[in-house]
């Protein structure tokens, strides 16, 4: 059983070895671990759809503007 990517980081790099050991014999440090390691995982999936979801908003919001100006124009000339 490997250590999860998560735990390679620099919050925990003075502590690997430990930690290596920790996850394979503790099961509660194991889970504690796990689900860290789920928690980062998820906060990145989040972190991108909220990336696609605001470019999709400022897309909309764009062509949102565009139409408008379109739609006043077109009132305009037909006065």
């Amino acid at each position: 059983m490997s250590l999860p990517n998560e735990l390679y980081n620099s919050k925990f790099a003075e502590y690997i070895e430990s930690l290596k050991i920790l996850y394979l014999i503790d099961d509660k440090f194991k889970t504690m671990c796990d689900d860290y390691c789920d928690s980062k995982a998820n906060t990145e999936k989040y972190r991108k759809k909220f990336e696609k979801d605001f470019r999709h908003k400022l897309e909309f919001e764009n062509l949102s503007k565009e139409l408008e100006e379109e739609i006043l124009i077109y009132l305009i000339r037909k006065e």
